[in-house]
């Protein structure tokens, strides 16, 4: 399962070979993986003194620890934004687990910026970096089966965030600090307590 990195730059998208866990772990895996990307691309608010001079807020932070997994990663402590990542991941576990569901599946955390148009069209969505989780279901059939794969699926999540901070500290493409007047084309300032780059969840 895990995460690969992608788009128009080669190194755009970060993507995981496919990787089996359990249905009641999905939701933990994912969070795990995306929340831990999401520290890495947020800042604290912005507070613009005057054009071209701002100050930046600090992110609180907060370790979650998993209920199905032997695993504990730390997440920026905003509920708006982990109860908005919680019900995109929730509609793909619930696709992927459904009775007709394919039982595997791959689900995206998509960064990007946008860049203004003429009126009357909509700004275009650029991205810059995408991370790509693949999953495939397994039934275990006794609690000692499923000890055993609460153990591997939280090795492999640390392998996996181990790789997120490698990547991170490469320093490869991240859009310049903006304006003030194009914040809104970067960063996702909705958020009360924290302002992620702009990102959907695909």
């Amino acid at each position: 399962m895990f995460p690969s990195k992608s788009v128009a730059n080669p190194d755009l998208e970060v993507t995981s070979s496919r990787r089996t866990v359990e249905g009641r772990q999905v939701d933990e895996a994912v969070a795990s993986i995306f929340h831990t990307v999401l520290f890495h691309r947020s800042l604290g608010k912005f507070k613009y003194k005057q054009e071209g001079s701002y100050s930046v807020g600090t992110v609180g932070y907060e370790d979650v620890d998993c209920d199905f997994i032997d695993f504990t990663y730390v997440c920026c402590s905003s509920d708006n934004l982990d109860r908005n990542l919680k019900r995109e991941i929730s509609e793909f576990s619930e696709a992927l687990r459904g009775n007709d569901g394919p039982g595997s599946g791959q689900i995206s955390l998509e960064f990007f910026q946008k860049k203004k148009n003429r009126w009357p069209f909509q700004p275009e969505c650029i991205p810059w970096e995408v991370w790509t989780v693949r999953l495939e279901l397994i039934k275990l059939n006794n609690e000692h089966e499923r000890q055993k794969c609460r153990e591997k699926v939280g090795d492999m999540l640390t392998e996996k965030i181990l790789y997120i901070a490698e990547v991170m500290n490469r320093h490869e493409y991240v859009p310049k600090m903006p304006n003030q007047s194009e914040l809104d084309l970067i960063f996702d300032t909705s958020y009360p307590d924290v302002q992620p780059y702009l990102f959907k969840v695909r």
